[in-house]
């Protein structure tokens, strides 16, 4: 990000930010499925494992659709909070942050639906495929239309998130798709 220009460096720590915030309750959710899915493991309840993987990914995906929906809808106002409006140039990296964080809102759902996906193949002790996934997902596939739109196609920051947001639904689908 930072090759592009300082502006799209600052943004995307904007938007960075907001995602890390909308992670840590999918993560919790996420942690909640590991220990549910273990215990249905353990006694051997076949529905139970998928029951309380499906309530947690409900709840998870419900849960930051809503936050989504509020984040997307205050996204100028949330990187005003961030940036300020007494930096030279505030309002281009305001809006251009505001642009990343409304890319991003796909990135956020899907960041729910991997997560507890995850935490749901850690109750079945599933580990190494997931690794296999998030590097196929995020490295060859994410990182490389990352850099193809963001750098070669000239979309510069959307173009890094745009990838970036395939890349998290591609994990996505081969979590839900392994569990």
């Amino acid at each position: 990000m930072g090759v592009i220009s300082t502006k799209a460096l600052a943004a995307h720590q904007v938007a960075s930010q907001v995602a890390a915030i909308l992670f840590m309750i999918p993560f919790g959710i996420s942690t909640a499925a590991t220990v549910r899915v273990a215990h249905a493991v353990g006694g051997n309840d076949r529905p139970g494992i998928k029951r309380a993987s499906l309530a947690a990914m409900l709840f998870g995906i419900v849960i930051v659709a809503i936050l989504t929906v509020a984040v997307t809808a205050g996204r100028f106002e949330i990187a005003k909070f961030f940036l300020g409006v007494s930096v030279k140039d505030a309002d281009a990296t305001i809006e251009l942050a505001a642009h990343l964080i409304l890319v991003g809102a796909s990135l956020f759902i899907t960041n729910a639906i991997y997560t507890v996906a995850w935490g749901s193949l850690r109750g079945l002790k599933d580990t190494r495929m997931p690794l296999l996934f998030a590097g196929i997902a995020y490295w060859l596939i994410g990182f490389s239309l990352s850099y193809v739109l963001g750098l070669e196609m000239d979309l510069g920051a959307i173009g890094i998130w745009i990838g970036l947001s395939i890349g998290a639904a591609v994990h996505a689908a081969l979590l839900v798709m392994r569990f």
